[in-house]
């Protein structure tokens, strides 16, 4: 297996986040909501589907409301730089998503786990009617 070290690395832009904002950005060059594992990305995809701040924290309630309009607040007072940076991060996945598949076995292991993820499904299945 091919090492990761094999996919060559982008410089994540860096950000200086005013202490008012509630983000962090770690060495690895991530933005995190600050005290969660909640990323920049998935609080902003999750606005640009339709959700409101609300939605957003039905589906992580560890971030609260007021923190997740103060992080798109954050956002489009900094748009151009914000989507810079998303866009180096959907990169990197593809990046990562083309190197992964290019690894010996990968196909098959793929497969195995959607057989075994079928094969889940149907017992679960089978349990709800019973």
């Amino acid at each position: 297996m091919r090492d990761m070290d094999a996919i060559p690395e982008v410089e994540t832009k860096r950000f200086n986040f005013p202490h008012t904002v509630p983000l962090v950005q770690l060495e690895t060059g991530g933005i995190r909501v600050r005290n969660s594992r909640v990323t920049l990305e998935t609080i902003v995809h999750r606005m640009q589907m339709g959700d409101t701040a609300e939605e957003i924290n039905d589906g992580f309630p560890t971030v609260s409301v007021s923190t997740i309009k103060e992080i798109l607040a954050w956002y489009f007072d900094n748009k151009a730089e914000a989507d810079e940076y998303l866009q180096q991060v959907e990169e990197e996945g593809e990046r990562v998503r083309q190197w992964a598949e290019s690894q010996p076995g990968y196909k098959e292991h793929r497969e195995k786990l959607l057989r075994y993820k079928a094969e889940v499904m149907r017992r679960k299945a089978e349990l709800s009617r019973t």
